[in-house]
């Protein structure tokens, strides 16, 4: 039986509005995830120290899936971002052994990101190519480079400038937590309240109308891809200012899987056309809680790469469903 939201006290109504009608769900799950491993584990779970631990196992994920989501909405797919975060790693680590500057490092980093994304989103553009043929392609080139650069090995960091982000507390939150909060307002912001973030949705809606109503398709494409890449140079900067070093593959493989998961999860459509940073960060959450859940519970490694896929194939699934019910 469906609510009528009509029958909902404004008060209510507003807060619905805040979180989006379709993330309530998502919000329940979360609490019975959380329920759950509480029951599970009341030793651990609920402290300060755990929960802030999955805020920290969830930060690097949750910038990819925010870009992620845009990526999506947009009517496209990066499946590249896991290697772009390891190839800036290395390129900030080169950075900063060369100049003996973080700030140089992770300047560097940043535009190495960008530049990856941007590659991608030429290929896909004036390829034309497939954008998951282009990113899955690109995932390998990128990931090649990052092992080029020393030969497959990492490249220590020096500098306490970076490890204060990786160690570094305000108010009691790690610095990289207060990080992702950033950009989740940002993107927040980006997509509801700018003309850019509208004509996003408008493109993936339905591209053809977008370009007829004068939307550049092609140079937000660029851009978008752009984006997707600085995230993941975002992301790069809190894993190196984590481990001291560039990591040409510990710690950024198979980030992408999860990425999309999140996003797929948060209610992203892969069709394009909708998807809210909301959804994807529940998502996220959802799936924070679920590895630190089953870590905490012993649960094999192999185990939870199962339940990470399972937990992928019943994104798509609900979603189409509820596709084919509402006739979109």
């Amino acid at each position: 039986m469906t609510a009528d939201i009509s029958q909902i006290r404004p008060a209510s109504r507003g807060w619905l509005n805040r979180i989006g009608v379709q993330n309530v769900s998502l919000l329940i799950a979360l609490v019975v995830l959380l329920a759950i491993f509480g029951a599970l584990r009341p030793d651990v779970f609920f402290t300060p120290r755990n929960l802030i631990n999955i805020g920290l196992a969830v930060t690097i994920l949750g910038i990819l899936a925010m870009a992620q989501t845009v990526v999506i909405v947009s009517g496209g797919l990066d499946i590249s971002v896991g290697s772009i975060v390891g190839l800036s790693t290395m390129v900030l680590a080169v950075a900063v052994q060369e100049t003996g500057s973080i700030p140089v490092g992770i300047l560097a980093c940043l535009a190495a990101g960008l530049l990856a994304g941007a590659v991608n989103g030429l290929i896909i553009v004036y390829g034309p190519v497939n954008a998951v043929i282009a990113t899955l392609g690109m995932m390998s080139a990128f990931r090649g480079l990052a092992y080029l650069m020393n030969n497959g090995n990492s490249i220590p960091i020096v500098g306490d400038g970076l490890r204060v982000l990786g160690t570094g507390t305000l108010l009691g939150l790690p610095f990289a937590i207060w990080l992702l909060i950033a950009v989740m307002a940002a993107f927040v912001v980006f997509t509801r309240e700018t003309i850019v973030g509208r004509n996003i949705y408008a493109m993936g809606g339905n591209p053809t109308v977008a370009r007829l109503a004068g939307i550049a398709v092609r140079r937000y494409q660029v851009g978008i891809y752009a984006m997707s890449g600085g995230a993941a140079a975002i992301a790069g900067i809190v894993l190196a200012s984590r481990t001291m070093s560039g990591q040409p593959a510990s710690g950024s493989q198979g980030l992408e899987l999860e990425a999309i998961t999140a996003a797929i999860l948060g209610g992203c459509a892969l069709q394009g056309g909708k998807g809210t940073i909301i959804g994807a960060m529940l998502g996220v959450l959802i799936i924070g809680v679920l590895n630190n859940g089953m870590i905490l519970t012993s649960v094999p490694t192999f185990y939870q790469l199962l339940a990470k896929g399972a937990l992928l194939i019943l994104a798509v699934i609900v979603q189409e469903r509820q596709r084919a019910r509402t006739g979109e």
